[in-house]
């Protein structure tokens, strides 16, 4: 392989490992802007919010089972979450995919 080839390949991991941790750290952010004061910071909602607001942890099998575009629609369909219903799509999906994180 030659030198220009290698730096190349080494630049394009360093770009692709860059771009995960953006967005990672995006989701992140999202994620601890507008959902975690009901969500709880590890998924799991206080015992009062739980049942106030009917919601389940993270870690629940029927949470675990939904796909990030089911997750997605339920925000969108849940008159609970106006506030965070109106984010564009991109940051609705990467926070979700922070969230589902959480279950691990």
């Amino acid at each position: 392989m030659s030198k220009s080839l290698r730096s190349q390949v080494v630049l394009a991991l360093v770009v692709a490992v860059a771009s995960a941790v953006s967005f990672a750290e995006t989701g992140e952010a999202t994620y601890k802007a507008k959902c975690q004061s009901c969500h709880g910071s590890a998924g799991v909602p206080s015992a009062g919010m739980a049942s106030m607001m009917h919601i389940k942890p993270v870690t629940d099998p029927d949470i675990k089972k939904q796909s990030v575009d089911q997750m997605i629609a339920a925000i969108k369909a849940s008159p609970k979450m106006k506030g965070v219903s109106t984010l564009p799509d991109a940051d609705l999906k990467d926070a979700v995919v922070f969230y589902k994180s959480l279950a691990k």
